[in-house]
């Protein structure tokens, strides 16, 4: 990783992001000094301006930065640093120097999800039910995605919100092992859903349709 330190005087803008929820956390700045001990301590080191001497973040709190991984931009003068927090990061008591809460977005689960099925795919570990799935094949698979569907209907119209969230988890699991197994993945239904959502989709279609170019 090649940083142009000299740029702005010695000292680099460090961008630092929750590894799990992808929140923006705060801005910090480092230097060569800084970084080094940064990835030998495994805990984010800044520069302070202020005080002109180096900073862990945490030490005084106890809300440390756990390094994750760390990327430089294009210009090679700008860090992107993956952290995991102990605690609020702002000096203030919030989650972010920006006020807001670090919570995380439950639909990022779902990527979670889909690589954990993916690993079973490829692996094929004895014991997993995952595993036994895809032993059943396409067929087993896409009739158990319609079983889970038809115990979420029944939900729906004769159950309870709590019983309908379950056996709705149930189908979207088994939707994700039956995309897997036709080597598709559950971002190509949200990239599907984000292309209707276009006010000008159906027009689109239909030309694609016309001119023969639609996949």
């Amino acid at each position: 990783m090649t940083i142009d330190f000299e740029k702005c005087g010695g000292l680099v803008p460090a961008i630092i992001q929750d590894a799990q929820t992808k929140n923006v956390l705060m801005l910090g700045y480092m230097n060569q000094e800084a970084l080094d001990k940064t990835i030998a301590t495994g805990k984010v080191t800044f520069w302070s301006r202020s005080r002109q001497c180096l900073w862990t973040k945490g030490e005084t709190s106890g809300n440390f930065l756990t390094l994750v991984d760390m990327k430089v931009d294009c210009d090679n003068d700008t860090l992107l640093v993956k952290a995991i927090p102990a605690g609020p990061t702002c000096h203030k008591g919030t989650d972010t120097c920006w006020g807001e809460e670090n919570e995380k977005n439950p639909l990022l689960f779902l990527t979670e999800l889909q690589d954990f099925i993916n690993r079973r795919h490829e692996e094929m570990p004895e014991g997993s039910y995952t595993t036994s799935l895809f032993k059943n094949g396409i067929n087993r698979i896409a009739q158990k995605v319609g079983e889970e569907a038809l115990e979420a209907v029944i939900e729906a119209t004769n159950g309870t919100n709590e019983k309908l969230v379950y056996e709705a988890s149930d189908m979207l699991y088994h939707l994700v092992v039956l995309l897997t197994s036709k080597g598709l993945r559950i971002e190509d239904v949200a990239a599907e859903l984000a292309m209707r959502h276009d006010p000008n989709w159906d027009r689109k279609r239909r030309e694609a349709k016309a001119a023969g170019t639609m996949k």
